[in-house]
């Protein structure tokens, strides 16, 4: 796509094909045996060694560190993953086809300067899901126990662990810490997969600044022995959580459509 990099992270080598059918910049994550096409979160500066924690933020800091100052002004800049891509328009039905996906930038994106992935509903789970993952969290946010949805508080502690969205909010500066404590609170939906684009270096560098310092600052709570899929990744899961109301509140962000599909599936059926 022209003025356009989009870098897709993958977990294996057998994904390069797709990626690049894609027209995609192929990222290689978790220090696998990837080839030389592949960018690597693991080379010059980088945090590799936190990757089943943080995730797709140990690439993210290596752009951050050693890519962006490469940026040209008007190239927008923007991150996946193999399996949640960015939709073809705001109007796809498909959210699950490989022929949804974004193909050119869109006009209307010229009217923002940042895009991020539309949210989902916390929609509450059934009684004995709630009774089995989440009574201490009911206590917690008793408020919400009969709302047909829950908030991104009361989801956190149920899944992430009671109590840890709180201790890490604490750590946030003054100028983020209420508002942010408010914004888990009182929304009901969050958008996934910590996924933006933006043509702005002075924006994509604000956001990378503050959110390392922060989870930089959450592993003196949280260190890094965690067990566990929904503990593990706790870096992650902060940082999706954070995402959203970062950009929505310091920039001008539009939400855009996401596409779930495994592109190395579709590749081999041949439907890229």
């Amino acid at each position: 796509m022209n003025n356009l990099k989009m870098y897709c992270m993958c977990l294996e080598n057998s994904y390069l094909d797709a990626v690049r059918k894609l027209n995609y910049i192929p990222v290689g994550l978790k220090n696998k045996n990837f080839s030389k096409d592949w960018l690597l979160d693991n080379t010059l500066e980088n945090i590799s060694e936190k990757n089943p924690y943080y995730g797709e933020y140990t690439f993210y800091y290596w752009y951050w560190k050693n890519l962006l100052i490469k940026k040209k002004q008007e190239e927008w800049i923007g991150f996946c993953s193999y399996r949640e891509l960015w939709g073809e328009h705001k109007k796809i039905k498909d959210r699950g086809s490989i022929k949804s996906l974004l193909k050119y930038l869109p006009k209307e994106w010229d009217q923002y300067e940042a895009i991020i992935g539309e949210p989902i509903s916390l929609d509450r789970p059934k009684w004995v899901k709630l009774l089995k993952d989440g009574k201490i969290a009911m206590l917690r946010n008793y408020k919400e126990i009969f709302k047909s949805r829950f908030s991104i508080r009361f989801q956190f502690d149920m899944y992430h662990g009671n109590g840890n969205l709180d201790k890490a909010i604490n750590l946030l500066p003054k100028k983020d810490k209420e508002d942010f404590s408010n914004y888990v609170r009182n929304n009901f939906e969050f958008n996934q997969g910590n996924m933006f684009i933006s043509k702005s270096s002075t924006i994509i560098n604000s956001y990378f600044s503050e959110v390392f310092e922060w989870l930089k600052k959450c592993e003196s709570i949280f260190g890094f022995n965690l067990t566990g899929y929904n503990k593990i990744r706790m870096y992650t899961f902060l940082a999706e959580r954070f995402l959203p109301y970062w950009f929505k509140k310091y920039t001008k962000t539009l939400e855009w459509p996401v596409v779930y599909c495994d592109i190395n599936k579709n590749y081999e059926q041949n439907q890229i």
